[in-house]
């Protein structure tokens, strides 16, 4: 019996994440409210939404659904959504109620990470957080999300934890291990994320690997930093943009080391890092600051640096010379990420121990 999920999206989701996740559990269809075409073997509703401030993104916009309330609670199974305060989860969470028939279990994706999230006190999102405390399911992306969650006083027996994974056919190693000292970085370009910091530290790289080059692939506010970088003679940066799935495959493939240098915010801290097991699939050593819970994205024998302040540039850079001028270093530490992704974080793995979590909570409920 195929089970009937109805998703509830962000204006803004980001694709291949959440709801691509959804669609790949496994005797389940998905009719998905977006706004624009999701990835998947599913049924999409173009959607609107009622949006009175676009400040916002994700899972902090100031914004309702309007299709949602055209959708019969009694076709469906489960209603689900992205993080516990999003406006949308709580628009959800009243739409399952409607009526006196059939009413549909409700599950929350959440890869929240900080106990005290500033933003649940504001009454909207401090609402929409509430409304789940009735959820049948909260499916946590990370381990620190579920402590996120005893620590604000949820049932720890609606508490699921699934680690998310990727497409280990489309992130696959190189034939031959790359020989040009190249590092990547893939990422926003913004403040959060540290390519300031990576510019910066393979300055100091070039210092002692004059050929070494840097390879950034990503869009933000910062774009214009990196690219006045790349435009400058002898700097070592190329610029490629925003890449699709593919085009990061192929990028990291012709790499030799990974790289990132997240900082937190006064809201965020970094929560996991699918570009961290992307390039460990890739058979690329890693390079990174520690910053919230990115180290569950990160296996043992990686560089994962505790560095704060004026000496992080330089503790960052010594980790990149390290790795670009040890080719044999580089080839076992890669043979070692690409098993370690394809045990713990293969997408078709885990997509389907997504699907075991909500027929475990099916079989409670005795539905299905």
């Amino acid at each position: 019996m195929t089970r009937e999920l109805l998703w509830v999206s962000l204006p803004d989701q980001r694709p291949r994440r959440e709801l691509y996740y959804m669609s790949l559990m496994g005797d389940t269809h998905v009719t998905a409210l977006a706004r624009d075409e999701p990835v998947g073997d599913l049924t999409w509703i173009p959607s609107t939404y009622r949006r009175p401030i676009k400040r916002f993104i994700e899972a902090g916009a100031l914004a309702w659904v309007n299709e949602l309330r055209d959708q019969d609670p009694e076709e469906f199974d489960w209603v689900a959504s992205l993080e516990l305060c999003s406006l949308v989860t709580g628009q959800a969470s009243r739409w399952r109620r409607r009526g006196t028939g059939r009413r549909p279990l409700q599950a929350v994706v959440t890869w929240e990470n900080l106990a005290n999230q500033p933003i649940y006190r504001v009454p909207p999102y401090r609402q929409a957080l509430e409304s789940c405390r009735s959820a049948e399911l909260l499916l946590c992306m990370v381990d620190a999300a579920r402590d996120h969650l005893l620590e604000n006083r949820f049932d720890d027996a609606v508490i699921r934890v699934v680690k998310p994974g990727v497409d280990t056919q489309t992130f696959t190693p190189a034939a031959r291990p790359a020989e040009r000292p190249v590092v990547a970085f893939v990422s926003p370009l913004a403040e959060n994320k540290g390519i300031d910091r990576i510019l910066a530290a393979m300055a100091l790289v070039r210092r002692q690997v004059p050929e070494a080059e840097l390879v950034v692939a990503g869009r933000g506010p910062l774009e214009p930093m990196v690219r006045a970088a790349a435009d400058t003679p002898g700097s070592g940066v190329t610029l490629v943009g925003g890449l699709d799935a593919a085009g990061v495959a192929d990028l990291l493939r012709g790499a030799s080391v990974f790289t990132t240098a997240p900082r937190p915010t006064w809201k965020w801290e970094e929560q996991f890092g699918l570009a961290y097991i992307e390039a460990q699939a890739c058979g690329l050593p890693v390079v990174t600051t520690r910053c919230g819970s990115n180290h569950e994205a990160i296996a043992p024998g990686n560089d994962l640096l505790d560095v704060e302040g004026d000496d992080q540039v330089e503790a960052l850079a010594a980790a990149l010379v390290a790795w670009l001028t040890d080719p044999p270093r580089r080839r076992r530490q890669g043979e070692l990420n690409r098993a370690w992704v394809t045990e713990h974080h293969d997408l078709r793995t885990q997509c389907r121990r997504m699907g075991e979590a909500f027929g475990e909570i099916e079989r409670l409920h005795g539905v299905r």
